[in-house]
């Protein structure tokens, strides 16, 4: 059966192709979607808050281009998220660099290594070597924290 729609200026148009195309576009977009939301699985789920059709049937077209559009503004807002982080996981990277060549420069500074985007509750942390005795040499060292506490 061909799907034929005749509009007010009195054309015929095929819609079956109108839908194939909004079909793969849909497909396209979920597909980058879920590979964003596995390259960023560790820090926290991402909702592209996409809406949902009401029950089983066959879309309209502009419930299909509905569906398209809501799926380009999820995946724009989860880029945006997934930037941020990068930015912000650059940052935390450039203070533990600057913190490993001059930890005298950054006294009780800590850095998660969250914040790196790393696995693992460590932090970064500069302290005094020999505790108030190097502090007050100017004795500064960056230590990294054994890992998790243990759980009680």
């Amino acid at each position: 059966m061909v799907e034929l729609t005749v509009r007010r200026t009195g054309r015929v148009v095929d819609e079956r192709a109108a839908r194939a195309q909004l079909r793969r576009q849909i497909a396209r977009l979920e597909a980058q979607l879920s590979a964003l939301q596995i390259s960023g699985f560790p820090h926290g789920p991402v909702d592209p808050a996409v809406p949902g059709v009401r029950g089983p049937h066959i879309l309209s077209l502009g419930e299909l281009e509905r569906t398209r559009d809501a799926l380009v503004a999820g995946l724009d807002d989860v880029r945006s998220k997934a930037a941020a982080r990068g930015e912000r996981q650059a940052a935390a990277r450039a203070l533990l660099e600057r913190m490993l060549q001059e930890p005298g420069r950054h006294k009780f500074v800590r850095v998660a290594n969250r914040d790196l985007g790393e696995p693992g509750c460590g932090v970064w942390h500069v302290r005094p070597r020999l505790g108030l005795i190097g502090m007050l040499a100017g004795w500064w060292q960056v230590k990294l924290s054994s890992g998790c506490p243990l759980a009680s």
